[in-house]
């Protein structure tokens, strides 16, 4: 499958492998980089390397190789499906529910389970992820869209990029936070200490946050998150920057909570997208799940 792209000033500086990774952001730059040392993207009709720099107005030429065989097994399980038709799907992904396969999770896994629902889900992420454009950790609640061709997965994928999909959050930090609203402009990359966590980092990639305080309480603050980027963990590591990890988040710094949340108190409650056929504006909500609810009833708040 042969897929083309012309550049925009706003790629213009980028490297080659950079500019595809950004694009399907399921695959890392060193995949692409195989694919360009292979012959397989072309920069303007000719083979390049993947540090070749691109302009305004280049076209990209990326042949991908066919799909393996499909290894991943359906799975029959309850999916809480908000929203489906013939390009897309949106689920409402539960506590402990890992999006993709990936070492150690190879069943149980939305992919799993979507595999079992969905006759068609796009190829373009391969063979462990089919149909995800994005995802959610593991302990992180909400909404995840998938697509079930390809035409559909690019269209989402480019409005990914372009920061047009609306992304909002619901989440509970530890302290009370000074302001009522304000913005996290902080690059991430990864934590040069521990590979494993992601941080505040100058090299890393631009990374914008922006929170509104929805109710305080005497040790934690309920807010709301909206989302210009989507980085890795990005609101997780931007609340714990400012000194206000998120309750239960063990990995940056939320782990002394008194009630039990089985990791980061996070909930992906909305999205908003352009359909893929069509154009038209689509926007989705999913109700708090019920551990987060009876944490905000304890606290003193009515549940939501």
């Amino acid at each position: 499958m042969t897929e083309r792209f012309e550049t925009d000033p706003e790629s213009a500086g980028k490297r080659l492998d950079v500019f595809l990774a950004e694009i399907y952001t399921a695959h890392s730059r060193s995949y692409f980089q195989k694919l360009i040392r292979e012959g397989r993207v072309k920069l303007n009709g000719e083979c390049t390397k993947p540090a070749a720099i691109l302009g305004d107005e280049d076209l990209v030429e990326a042949d991908f190789p066919e799909p393996e065989p499909l290894r991943i097994l359906p799975e029959e399980m309850p999916l809480d499906i908000l929203y489906e038709d013939g390009s897309v799907i949106l689920v409402n992904k539960g506590k402990n529910m890992v999006v993709h396969p990936a070492a150690g999770h190879m069943s149980g896994t939305l992919v799993n389970g979507l595999l079992w629902h969905c006759t068609d889900l796009s190829g373009i992420n391969g063979v462990l992820r089919p149909g995800i454009v994005h995802r959610i950790d593991r302990d992180t609640t909400g909404i995840v869209i998938a697509c079930k061709n390809d035409a559909a997965h690019l269209s989402i994928a480019a409005q990914l990029r372009e920061h047009s999909i609306t992304r909002a959050y619901y989440a509970l930090v530890l302290g009370n936070l000074r302001e009522d609203e304000g913005t996290v402009d902080a690059p991430i990359g990864r934590d040069p200490k521990d590979r494993k966590k992601m941080a505040v980092n100058e090299k890393g990639k631009s990374a914008v946050t922006h929170y509104r305080v929805l109710e305080r309480f005497s040790s934690c603050t309920f807010i709301e998150c909206r989302l210009e980027t989507g980085r890795t963990h990005q609101i997780r590591v931007h609340m714990s920057h400012i000194g206000h990890p998120l309750a239960g988040d063990t990995v940056y710094g939320g782990g002394k909570f008194p009630f039990r949340t089985d990791g980061q108190c996070l909930h992906a409650y909305l999205l908003g997208f352009r359909h893929p056929e069509d154009g038209r504006y689509m926007e989705f909500r999913a109700p708090l799940p019920a551990y987060f609810e009876n944490i905000l009833a304890r606290l003193g708040k009515n549940p939501r």
